[in-house]
């Protein structure tokens, strides 16, 4: 737990990481279901800005709450692999996006990325690796 100098940041890190995967999950998802239909805004620069830019604070957010509650992702099994798991969601995400992949393979991709989402929230709501396999 953080020290009681700085514990008054903690709810408040908590709300923007919060409020910030809300805001960046609703957005790519958004975008990628417009880009399958064959829609072109998703792909404009300005789009993908607003995309880098949110992305930019949640990690900016994510990182200030480890540091704040002294974690680390290499001696903290569900942090380390949730972090591994945003790895593969940017992967798949990427794909999902792209112009050049054929609309099922789109498809699939988005699916895949909003399941692994899902399931890098469970690890985290549950602070451990199997997430909502958890004991």
């Amino acid at each position: 737990m953080p020290t009681p100098d700085i514990a008054w940041a903690y709810p408040l890190l908590l709300k923007t990481h919060l409020g910030l995967v809300v805001t960046s999950v609703g957005l790519f998802s958004v975008r990628a279901l417009a880009a399958l239909q064959g829609q072109g805004w998703p792909l404009h620069k300005a789009w993908r800005r607003a995309s880098e830019a949110v992305d930019t604070a949640l990690l900016t957010a994510g990182a200030s709450l480890w540091w704040l509650l002294q974690l680390n992702p290499l001696h903290t099994p569900w942090l380390g692999l949730k972090l591994g798991l945003l790895v593969v969601y940017i992967a798949l995400g990427t794909v999902a996006m792209r112009s050049t992949a054929s609309r099922s393979v789109r498809a699939l991709f988005l699916l895949a990325a909003l399941l692994c989402v899902a399931f890098m929230a469970s690890v985290a709501l549950a602070r451990h690796p199997l997430g909502w396999w958890a004991p």
